[in-house]
């Protein structure tokens, strides 16, 4: 049995994981040995990715269907894996809104504040003492370049990822005596359907695979880590500038990906 087996396995439980980054871990978990709960709302593409899934690496596979801004979602998750040896947790369902702030849909607001924050703050919660209490055990984050200062027209997307960052920073100190390993993952743009989502317009951004390799490696080592080249290159962009500098050049950034929603 290889160390990140034993450390992090025999279970991992992969939320987002019908798409994007979080379709990604999965199936690199899944190379690694570790058997999967899939959990999304979309019933249909989890049951196709873990019959893959079994099929390509002979792993097990629990699928949960479930939305995790709710509470009734929530505590599915928790419920379908007491049975379960579980020693990883990759949080990475989410989702981004962008433009004018005052524009904005509050209730759409308020459900990805619901999907972004108070669903990573159960999680980290539960799954924290479980791990404690075994001795063992890795928690992932998914947080975002943006999280690291204000981002004007992804406002509360940002402030969001700046919850999960402080959180995961924190965390890492404190559970780390317990042998609970907790990382946080803020890579710049990545090409999933997040951008669709948020209507955005993005140039350049990352692949999923971008982003999975070097947070794996880096769970046990890092607090932080900032995935991929492109993720490296912005990061070091802004880091020579004050902080009201960053919220500029962000201001640029994100208005520029945003300038159709106020030309329409």
């Amino acid at each position: 049995m290889s160390t990140f087996l034993y450390t992090y396995g025999p279970w991992a439980i992969v939320t987002g994981a019908s798409s994007g980054i979080g379709r990604a871990f999965a199936e690199r978990l899944a190379e690694h040995g570790l058997n999967l709960v899939l959990v999304a709302r979309r019933e249909v593409v989890l049951d196709t990715l873990a019959y893959d899934l079994t099929a390509s690496h002979g792993i097990g596979t629990r699928v949960i269907a479930a939305d995790l801004g709710t509470e009734v979602g929530l505590a599915n998750l928790e419920t379908s894996t007491t049975d379960l040896d579980v020693g990883l947790l990759v949080a990475s369902a989410g989702f981004g809104t962008s433009g004018a702030f005052l524009d904005s849909d509050l209730a759409d607001e308020q459900t990805m504040l619901d999907v972004n924050g108070r669903a990573v703050l159960r999680q980290a919660h539960y799954f924290g003492r479980r791990f404690a209490a075994q001795g063992r055990g890795g928690l992932i984050l998914l947080g975002s370049l943006v999280g690291f200062q204000g981002t004007p027209f992804a406002a509360h997307y940002a402030a969001t990822k700046a919850y999960v960052q402080a959180l995961g920073e924190a965390l890492h100190v404190e559970l780390k005596p317990h042998g609970v390993d907790v990382i946080v993952s803020a890579p710049g743009p990545v090409h999933t359907g997040f951008a669709e989502r948020a209507d955005q317009r993005m140039g350049t951004a990352l692949q999923p695979e971008d982003v999975v390799g070097p947070t794996l490696a880096a769970l046990g080592r890092q607090q932080t880590v900032r995935p991929g080249l492109l993720t490296k290159v912005l990061s070091g962009s802004l880091s020579v500038l004050p902080r009201w500098g960053r919220v500029r050049m962000m201001e640029r950034v994100m208005g520029g990906m945003t300038a159709h929603q106020r030309t329409a």
